[in-house]
């Protein structure tokens, strides 16, 4: 099922539509006919205030759909102008339409009828069982994006006509999901904090973890004024504990720091990591941290400069030996830098501008960090592999990964309590699309969708993260 999106439900009474609609939506996102009878009338089954019971669901229907919000509609369905009237909502709003018809047989829903308090009269329901085994053909020509048809049982259900969304990928084997932590919330004790998540992190299956390198908290995570600690420092600390996580950055300025400074933290953390470290790198975008600090901020064409001579040297002086090295981008007399990495550090190459920022990661990364979102990524995509076409190398040379940060709900419900958190001034239907607002088992199948688009590693870096706990709670985002 699409998701915001309006859903029309379609069936007889007793055919289980609240119960459906109760088990994948929650409860605000359900516009209900019998419980708008039971506010502006004696109870759901008060038919003498339909008519006001309706006008007031038709005001929370159009106001629901004009923000972008998901909207259940939940009456008999059996109207076909307001079938269509609902369909143009949708269709003006730019939200999916699917109809969803609960094809219950007759004699459960008549079964069902009999134990509610006031019972439908039976000439009624029969009318009812009637018109929705006649529905389906009349649905299916109204323009829905998609059409559910539900059976006895109304948790369950099968797609008739054309899906409303791509068919779901296969589970993400192979997939490596790397936690990146971007807000520090450590309260009292900052390395009990950062120790505790990251033994979290390796037991939610997490590949490995991912910091942030800011001199100030950037205004996309918090305020100013919270921590952002100073990331090989941190990193050092985590690689003492007893778990196989890799660690790096994602990304490292090449202004922050001169190059042989990062390739003596990497190699170092390599080292005592037993060769999990790995470099995420980019040529630097804000401003305001450098001028804080004292560090210059060249314009872009030379911070990306920078970012060419950042990767070469350490390159050079990660490499067997102690000869000088005279390269593109670097020149050094000697290249004596111990101890050298346990293994080969991985580079990876962050940004995604098109005509320098990607051609560097084609010539001289091991891999290209890139946004989430499938649309920009495939056309990302696109303009990378032209680059390693002229640079002689291929994806199995580059390795493709994604930066996500999402929210993630224990359940649909927390979820949406989190986007409302979260949102600050932003409608909550846009920040619940632009954060793929939904459970663990919803983002895993994301990142199997973007598997099949050649994705090896998403870092996925959940809004909001406080801690350990929420951390455990995102056990099984890996597939």
């Amino acid at each position: 099922m699409p998701d915001p999106a309006v859903v029309v439900l379609i069936g007889a009474a007793g055919s289980g539509k609240s119960t459906w609609a109760a088990t994948h939506y929650r409860r605000a996102e359900v516009v209900s006919s019998d419980e708008l009878r039971g506010i502006v009338g004696s109870g759901p089954a008060d038919l003498d205030a339909s008519t006001d019971a309706f006008d007031l669901l038709e005001r929370i229907v159009y106001a629901r759909v004009a923000r972008g919000l998901t909207t259940v509609i939940d009456t008999l369905g059996l109207d076909p102008d307001r079938r269509r009237a609902w369909l143009a909502a949708a269709r003006t709003a730019g939200l999916p339409a699917v109809a969803v018809v609960l094809d219950t047989p007759g004699e459960e829903c008549r079964r069902r009828n009999r134990l509610r308090d006031r019972p439908v009269p039976a000439t009624t329901l029969a009318e009812q069982v009637r018109r929705v085994a006649a529905v389906h053909d009349v649905v299916a020509a109204e323009g829905w994006d998609g059409v559910e048809v539900v059976g006895a049982d109304p948790v369950l259900s099968t797609r008739s006509g054309p899906p409303p969304s791509a068919p779901e990928p296969n589970a993400t084997h192979g997939l490596r999901v790397v936690l990146q932590l971007s807000r520090f919330p450590w309260g009292e004790d900052p390395g009990e904090w950062v120790r505790e998540t990251a033994l979290a992190a390796s037991t939610a299956g997490f590949a490995g973890i991912a910091l942030m390198d800011h001199l100030i908290q950037i205004p996309q995570v918090d305020s100013p004024w919270q921590p952002i600690p100073e990331p090989w420092v941190t990193l050092g600390l985590v690689a003492g504990l007893d778990t196989d996580l890799t660690l790096g950055t994602l990304c490292t300025p090449a202004t922050f720091r001169p190059a042989g400074i990062t390739a003596k933290a990497a190699a170092t953390l390599d080292t005592l990591s037993g060769g999990r470290a790995f470099l995420g790198v980019g040529a630097g975008w804000w401003d305001r941290e450098h001028a804080a600090c004292g560090i210059p901020f060249p314009p872009a064409a030379e911070r990306l400069d920078q970012l060419e001579t950042t990767i070469e040297t350490c390159r050079a002086l990660w490499a067997p030996g102690t000869r000088p090295y005279d390269g593109e981008h670097a020149s050094l007399p000697e290249t004596t830098s111990y101890p050298r990495p346990a293994h080969d550090i991985p580079v990876i190459v962050g940004g995604s501008g098109e005509r320098r920022t990607l051609a560097i990661a084609a010539r001289l990364g091991d891999a290209c960090n890139l946004p989430s979102d499938p649309e920009v990524l495939r056309h990302k995509l696109t303009v990378l592999d032209r680059h390693l076409a002229g640079a002689g190398r291929t994806r199995d040379e580059v390795a493709v990964t994604v930066l996500d940060l999402p929210v993630v709900g224990r359940d649909r419900e927390d979820a949406w309590a989190q986007v409302e958190r979260l949102r600050g001034r932003t409608a909550a239907a846009a920040f619940a699309r632009r954060t793929h607002a939904g459970t663990v088992d919803e983002h895993r199948r994301r990142y199997a969708a973007l598997q099949e688009l050649g994705v090896s590693t998403v870092f996925v870096g959940v809004r909001g993260l406080a801690g350990p706990d929420d951390v455990l709670a995102l056990a099984g985002l890996n597939g």
